[in-house]
């Protein structure tokens, strides 16, 4: 159990005006407690309160410790899992993880009808969202394995290529240097596949003047590592060029700006504002970036709609993007982490336009 990091939450609940809370997400769970449980469609839940009340519910099957200040009540298949934790709530609004089943929330109103849910994800969110000396380390760790893993990848390209192939060789890099499972897969996207941000790779073959996007991320010691670099096969024209220079320039410029007391909207649109003025605005489809650490995307959001101000221990993701459908895509993103003055970029993979 990690009690400086318990008292956190339980003083983010008391801002959010929250008396109890349940913590249900692998993670989240992992990051109060130091046990990793992948539940499945069974039952993990961590009930806390402002009261001093911290208990545990999970399967046997889970193999969970004692573990000291923390209350652990166990069930079997056989067992209604919520049972046990409607006898410990109390009455009245109850915070929910955001990711909780619904069969165990439904199961819960309905034998403590005197219980408001509401969601509650936001004291564990906003705790995790400040990396300490720890974690920040582990985040350094990940992102130097993964600068390692995308020039691997990009030695690897070939005539004749298929993107679930060089797909399944920096899966394999991965597994080499230690990296924790994954179901994620990587995104390897060739010519007009760019164009879609999230194409899944398949049995595409590479072709001279290609755009190869590798958008690739996996976990090292629980936290993650999440990057993108696009490179060029053999040519690249006029355009694809002044795209790639647009989108490495729009990167830089919402890295530029990245300092503590600022909105995260700021670096949004520090980001936007180069690819609007290139012209390509309708063609960045997506906000910068996302929060990582324990999970690939986790909070804080950075998009124009967000009004969370950035603090020293955040570590996000900057990856503007333009894609033009039927012709390519070019992404170059790099996670960073707010410093007291500024950030450290966590990548140090080149950004200069290669052609390979």
């Amino acid at each position: 159990m990690n009690e400086s990091r318990i008292e956190r939450v339980l003083q983010n609940m008391q801002k959010a005006g929250l008396e109890q809370i349940v913590v249900t997400s692998t993670s989240s769970v992992y990051y109060l407690t130091g046990l990793w449980v992948e539940p499945l469609e069974r039952m993990l839940a961590l009930y806390l309160n402002t009261h001093g009340d911290r208990v545990l519910f999970g399967n046997y099957l889970f193999g969970l410790p004692e573990q000291q200040g923390i209350r652990l009540m166990q069930h079997s298949d056989s067992d209604n899992p919520v049972r046990d934790l409607a006898e410990v709530i109390r009455p009245g609004k109850l915070g929910i993880d955001k990711m909780w089943l619904s069969k165990f929330l439904i199961g819960l109103i309905q034998l403590r009808p005197d219980v408001t849910p509401v969601i509650g994800s936001a004291p564990v969110d906003d705790a995790r969202m400040l990396k300490d000396a720890q974690e920040i380390e582990a985040m350094r760790y990940s992102s130097r394995i993964n600068d390692q893993a995308v020039e691997a990848a990009i030695a690897s390209i070939h005539e004749g290529a298929r993107e679930n192939e060089l797909a399944a060789q920096v899966e394999e890099f991965y597994r080499a240097h230690g990296a924790d499972h994954s179901s994620e897969g990587q995104l390897v996207c060739f010519g007009a596949n760019g164009a879609d941000p999230h194409h899944a790779p398949d049995d595409t073959v590479l072709r001279e003047g290609d755009s190869v996007t590798f958008d690739i991320f996996i976990p090292f010691r629980r936290y993650w590592c999440d990057m993108t670099r696009t490179v060029f096969f053999k040519t690249v024209s006029d355009e694809q060029r002044r795209v790639y220079e647009t989108v490495k320039n729009a990167n830089l410029s919402a890295i530029a700006s990245v300092r503590p007391g600022l909105p995260l909207r700021d670096f949004d649109r520090a980001a936007r504002k180069v690819i609007e003025d290139a012209g390509y605005g309708p063609y960045f489809t997506h906000r910068l970036g996302h929060g990582a650490g324990l999970d690939c995307h986790e909070m804080p959001d950075v998009s124009s709609a967000s009004d969370v101000i950035a603090k020293p221990g955040m570590v996000f993701s900057i990856e503007p993007g333009v894609y033009l459908p039927g012709k390519f895509g070019v992404r170059v993103e790099d996670l960073v982490l707010v410093t007291e003055d500024g950030c450290e970029v966590l990548n140090k993979a080149s950004k200069d336009l290669r052609i390979v």
